[in-house]
């Protein structure tokens, strides 16, 4: 496998690029902190901490999204079946009915069809942009890129470098690394980082030892001694390979021990995200109603969530152990935030997480000026062909109404006796002046 690294280049894909570029100050800030009050330098621990950090930060978008799982889990069946009412209708009346009745259920548990993409949006660049400072390291974390700048000036000065170095990246195999040219030909600055980013200990003596660069092999050693104490976590380098470890061993008479610790890289990367799926919510099925495409649905996600940490696994044998290590502790991380967040929602009343929603859409159209809206009856007369409801279990009150409805009902009668001059007194002024006009 021919992987190409550009670890000192930073990725300039817009919004991601500029996460990225704050999170590499966060990591920085966290090195220079565990240095200063602790003299650790360790690129691994850091790695572990920033994952906590920032799955932390993202805890908030990770509760409000699960609620929308919640609550999407109930609507499903009411959802499917209005699906199946209109199964084979294609003709505009029939899909504006479907269309229709389908609102009405998300009106009712007061969510929008696209409850969840907000948070989605949001969280998407965040890890996209994790991952960047994670896999580039030496572009994103100036702690780590200063320890090269000596060995990297003194290299650039050595005439014909670039072919040098070339062929001893042929030389000892080393396919993750490729050099980038400038315009004159010459390998630029940050891909000899890259380059020395990736040596292994043994590389970087074999480094110090070559006669071209016999003039600085003590900052070569200096700038190695260094690197691998930062780039030391559990015995392995993180800028190798697990498959590295594992093949010195069968072919070397190397290490059973750092053999045993690097395949437990792929191992725990495999077992924490088969823990991280496990405490997701499940979406509601229903296999006796003959819909034949949510089953389909359901064997699909049954299968991708098979097959995802399988190939986290496997590419945790080719790919850095540092890439290993923020997988897995991200996996922990998620893990520890969903079953803190499942049993918050585990003590959450559906109604109340619903009256919560409502709530939340009358605060906002009363800062837009708006009257309030009794949207939720309007939803239940507009939903009373679906079958069985999932939530409205509670006993009816006057014309039918859930309990639930009559709360909703009584949040708007205490609207109408808002405080003089707010902003729901205003919105309720311009309720009543409307329906003055209706009357007459």
């Amino acid at each position: 496998m021919n992987l190409e690294l550009f670890l000192a280049t930073k990725t300039g894909t817009p919004i991601i690029g500029q996460i990225a570029s704050v999170m590499g100050w966060i990591m920085d800030g966290i090195y220079k902190m565990l240095d200063g009050l602790f003299g650790i330098q360790n690129i691994g621990l850091c790695i572990i901490i920033f994952s906590i950090l920032i799955f932390a930060f993202m805890t908030p978008l990770q509760i409000k999204q699960q609620k929308f799982s919640k609550l999407s889990a109930i609507m499903q069946p009411e959802i499917q079946k209005i699906q199946k009412k209109y199964q084979g209708k294609k003709d505009q009346a029939s899909m504006m009915k479907m269309n229709e009745e389908t609102q009405a259920v998300y009106q009712k548990y007061g969510v929008s069809p696209t409850g969840s993409c907000v948070q989605l949006a949001i969280q998407m660049p965040i890890l996209f942009a994790l991952y960047q400072v994670i896999y580039r390291i030496p572009a994103y974390v100036g702690s780590v890129k200063n320890i090269f700048t000596g060995v990297v000036d003194n290299l650039l000065a050595v005439n014909g470098y670039t072919d040098i170095l070339q062929q001893f990246i042929k030389d000892h195999s080393m396919t993750r690394v490729r050099l980038v040219m400038d315009s004159a030909g010459n390998a630029t600055s940050n891909s000899i980082v890259d380059f020395l980013y990736a040596l292994s200990p043994s590389q970087w003596k074999e480094l110090a030892k070559m006669d071209q660069f016999s003039g600085f092999s003590d900052a070569i050693t200096k700038a190695s001694g260094n690197i691998s104490k930062m780039q030391g976590f559990c015995g392995l380098n993180i800028a190798d390979q697990p498959l590295y470890y594992i093949m010195e061993f069968f072919k070397n008479h190397g290490s059973l021990l750092l053999a045993i610790v690097a395949l437990l890289i792929p191992v725990l990367a495999w077992a924490t995200q088969m823990l991280n799926l496990k405490l997701m919510p499940q979406a509601a099925t229903q296999p006796a109603d003959g819909n034949d495409q949510a089953s389909a649905m359901a064997n699909s996600m049954k299968t991708m969530n098979m097959v995802m940490p399988l190939m986290s696994a496997f590419f945790c044998f080719t790919f850095p152990v540092g890439l290993g290590i923020y997988w897995i502790a991200s996996a922990v991380v998620r893990s520890a935030q969903q079953f803190a967040i499942n049993r918050h929602l585990d003590k959450m009343n559906i109604d109340d997480l619903v009256n919560e929603n409502m709530k939340k859409i009358e605060a906002k159209r009363a800062k837009e000026g708006l009257p309030p809206q009794k949207i939720t009856n309007q939803a239940h007369q507009s939903a009373k062909n679906i079958n069985k409801p999932v939530i409205n279990k509670g006993n009816s009150g006057n014309n039918g109404a859930s309990d639930r409805t009559q709360k909703v009902d009584t949040a708007y009668e205490k609207a109408r006796s808002a405080k003089p001059g707010s902003i729901t007194a205003k919105a309720n002024l311009v309720r009543d002046f409307d329906e003055r006009n209706k009357k007459k």
